[in-house]
């Protein structure tokens, strides 16, 4: 039986930086609702997302910008190690593949 661990987001881009060989993409998915008078109330949660393939990287970097509407999959990996004694856990959004759903649309002059 195969096992696995897998995310999906669908989302729009925050930050997209470089560290180390890795490329990381900020993305935000909205859980907005309307409130009790009828309003849409914005909600969003932020998830880092890593990149790791070095043709997606190119990809990436030359082609999002803030405000795209990305689609995330990929794998996630518990991280784990020791700083001043203590032991530090964190996860790690592995993207295995990325996708321009929509740019963002450009203010008109």
């Amino acid at each position: 039986m195969r096992t696995f661990s897998e995310f999906q987001i669908i989302g729009h881009v925050g930050k997209v930086r470089a560290v180390g060989p890795t490329l990381r993409v900020d993305i935000a998915a909205d859980y907005g609702r309307k409130d009790e008078t009828g309003q849409f109330q914005s909600n969003p949660y932020w998830n880092e997302v890593t990149l790791f393939n070095d043709r997606v990287i190119a990809w990436a970097r030359d082609t999002l910008k803030p405000g795209d509407l990305v689609h995330a999959r990929g794998t996630v990996r518990q991280t784990r190690y020791d700083k001043d004694g203590q032991t530090v856990y964190g996860v790690t959004l592995a993207a295995e593949d990325l996708d321009l759903l929509s740019a963002k649309a450009q203010a008109a002059i």
